[in-house]
């Protein structure tokens, strides 16, 4: 295994720190540390607890790693459902 090799795992954000960082728990219930990935930080990808995430971890610290995707839910919203409407004027 090479230095630049990682360990792909599915997870769910259990709790938003600040900073960009998360609390997840993988599949296998072990519960890591997760920063946001600067892809999904440039495109501002907001991620919220109870969300599933695909997490990268390298070999050698298997307490930390990188969220790199968030999975859509089926919650059947469409796109812009949580969308806000204009702000009110003022006087």
């Amino acid at each position: 295994m090479s230095k630049e090799d990682t360990i792909e795992f599915e997870g769910t954000v259990i709790d938003v720190l600040p900073d960009g960082k998360f609390r997840v728990v993988l599949e296998n219930d072990h519960e890591i540390l997760a920063y946001i990935a600067g892809r999904m930080k440039r495109h501002r990808i907001r991620t919220l607890a109870g969300d599933r995430v695909t997490v990268e971890m390298t070999p050698y610290d298997m307490d930390k790693g990188r969220i790199t995707f968030r999975h859509k839910t089926d919650s059947g919203a469409g796109p812009g459902a949580g969308r806000r409407g204009p702000p009110p004027r003022r006087r």
